[in-house]
């Protein structure tokens, strides 16, 4: 499984949200952030440094530290098959 570091912006809902992508492999995305577009029109230059530095974190996770993780709760997966 090979990471690719990203922190972008991802429109979601029509438009009506942001999220913060930080990493994606293959059909697996890392979301950090989620935001209503009428309640912030964007993130900081400031915040933005921190995102990209914690994507190039989750770029060099592997499958065993990714599974790990998921097990101890620090990130929540989650699937539209469901």
């Amino acid at each position: 499984m090979t990471w690719a570091a990203a922190s972008f912006k991802k429109r979601l809902n029509d438009n009506q949200h942001r999220s913060i992508v930080l990493a994606k492999c293959g059909k697996l995305w890392v979301f950090a952030f989620l935001y209503a577009k009428k309640d912030r029109a964007n993130i900081d230059p400031d915040e933005l440094a921190a995102f990209r530095k914690l994507a190039q974190a989750y770029a060099l996770l592997t499958p065993t530290e990714l599974e790990q993780a998921l097990d101890e709760g620090d990130l929540l997966e989650l699937s539209d098959d469901h």
